[in-house]
């Protein structure tokens, strides 16, 4: 049967998927509702820099021929899933929302896309990031602004805005972001969805353009923890192509994930680090809410102390826009990308094209991590905010011999107005003062939703845990959403 675009909007992956293997709908239905979504939607909130039609109606006819025949179609069949514009396709603009990769192809795939679509998903489209996920609003993207569906003057966070966008509108139930130091996580509160960092190694992270190599994850967007953890599941595991991809098994729990009645016997830490003045009143209540229905299911809650904190701001900007100087070296107008159309010599021609084709927060981190790495000054920086990193590890390794996970805040304020930091980087930088030290620490984290301020813009927290314990950490997140329906509330976009 047809599925009109609004009945399809709110239903969870399983949902389709389970549809689509019984044959109550097609994934070419399916795939039909959410393009027509797309293009209804995406004039207004701008998520998608390529909406791509023929692919995905192609991956879902492929998906149904399996059903006709009988095959298998995979855990994910028919399922649309939007696709982070920094993740390679073969044969499909690939710009991490810069001008120096507006018009670039590349001729490989991103292992986590290949993986999607073996398990029967369908790539909905491209979706719009800050500048090579450079942001913390989606304001740097040199190609567009993306908006909140919630309220369309404010932010969708960043970086991977069109990612949370795409399923905080109803577009598609899933999608994939990156997160370098809090860009899943931070967009997911900002919008009401669950977002999921890995742990780093635990998912390959061959065919994303590279931020921060020892800080870059790739995880989910979805509107709940279960659907969450099947996205993880799917993209999880060994990659012979990502030397930095752990050879630890997948936990077959991810791929259906049990919501415990009780946490009775579990602790949980309260970090009073993030607790400290400075978070708006609204989203301080609706943590220290979220925290008493925790308490309500069994759960023990300790304070906990994580004192090297205060100094993740400074070593993040330190290790990533040293990692950013480095691996944005290769963009100089040679290879492939953009290149200036001036007449000059090489050097020149390097410098023109770099110019021309990076935004000014992307020259900002490049200049930064540039001099940190300087004759005279890595000791004093880079140096320093690596052993820095290594003492915020050890305090999170000191927590978990105590404690199961972590609970905090995800964000010190709701969804801001666009425009309203954009010309105050240090304040932007501020957003991610929650989300930071678990990149550092490369532990995985979410957030999740937990309330609604007075103007119903939502409110996220986050949930922090031990290295590859992503299925006891999405068990948390399922436990308070079968208590909670903040989840449930969509945004106001019909």
């Amino acid at each position: 049967m047809a599925l009109d675009p609004n009945q399809y909007a709110w239903m969870s992956a399983r949902e389709i998927a389970a549809g689509v293997k019984s044959k109550k709908f097609s994934a070419e239905d399916v795939a039909k509702a959410a393009l027509a979504r797309a293009h209804a939607l995406d004039p207004k909130l701008r998520a998608f820099v390529t909406i791509q039609d023929e692919l995905a109606l192609a991956q879902a006819r492929a998906v149904d021929a399996k059903i006709a025949a009988g095959q298998d179609a995979g855990v994910l069949a028919g399922v649309p899933v939007a696709i982070k514009d920094n993740l390679c396709v073969k044969g499909t603009r690939t710009t991490a929302s810069s001008k120096i990769l507006e018009n670039y192809i590349p001729p490989y795939t991103a292992t986590v896309v290949e993986k999607i679509v073996a398990a029967g998903g369908v790539v909905l489209g491209k979706a719009n990031l800050d500048e090579f996920a450079m942001g913390s609003s989606t304001e740097n993207s040199a190609l567009m602004t993306t908006r909140n569906p919630w309220d369309p003057t404010r932010v969708p966070g960043g970086s991977s805005g069109g990612s949370a966008v795409a399923v905080a509108a109803g577009i598609a139930p899933l999608s994939l972001g990156s997160d370098t130091g809090g860009s899943i996580r931070q967009p997911a509160a900002l919008t009401n969805l669950t977002g999921f960092k890995p742990t780093y190694g635990r998912v390959s992270r061959y065919g994303l353009l590279a931020f921060a190599s020892s800080l870059d994850q790739i995880g989910p967007f979805a509107r709940n923890a279960a659907d969450a953890a099947l996205l993880t599941a799917v993209i999880s595991g060994l990659d012979p192509h990502d030397a930095t991809s752990a050879d630890v098994p997948v936990p077959a729990e991810l791929f259906d994930v049990k919501t415990p009645a009780s946490l009775q016997g579990l602790r949980l830490g309260l970090p009073k680090e993030y607790f400290a003045p400075g978070m708006e009143p609204e989203v301080e209540a609706a943590v220290h809410a979220a925290i008493e229905t925790y308490r309500g299911l069994g759960a023990e809650l300790v304070e906990v102390s994580l004192p090297h904190s205060e100094h993740g701001i400074a070593a993040y900007y330190l290790v990533a826009t040293a990692e950013a100087s480095s691996n944005l070296a290769r963009y100089d107008g040679v290879h492939y990308g953009h290149r200036t159309k001036e007449e000059t010599g090489l050097v020149e021609m390097y410098a023109r094209s770099r110019a021309e084709g990076f935004g000014k927060e992307v020259k900002r981190r490049i200049m930064l991590g540039t001099f940190a790495l300087s004759s005279g000054y890595y000791d004093a920086y880079y140096l320093k905010a690596q052993k820095v990193r290594t003492l915020i590890k050890q305090d999170f390794d000191t927590v978990f011999a105590k404690c199961d996970a972590i609970l905090c805040p995800a964000t010190p304020t709701p969804a801001f107005k666009i425009g309203e930091k954009s010309d105050d980087p240090l304040a932007m930088y501020l957003s991610d003062i929650f989300t930071i030290t678990a990149n550092l620490a490369t532990i995985p984290a979410l957030a999740l939703p937990c309330g609604f301020t007075k103007s119903n813009l939502p409110i996220g927290m986050q949930l922090m845990g031990k290295p590859f314990d992503e299925a006891g950490l999405l068990r948390l997140a399922a436990a308070f959403q079968a208590k909670t329906d903040f989840h449930s509330r969509h945004a106001p976009v019909g």
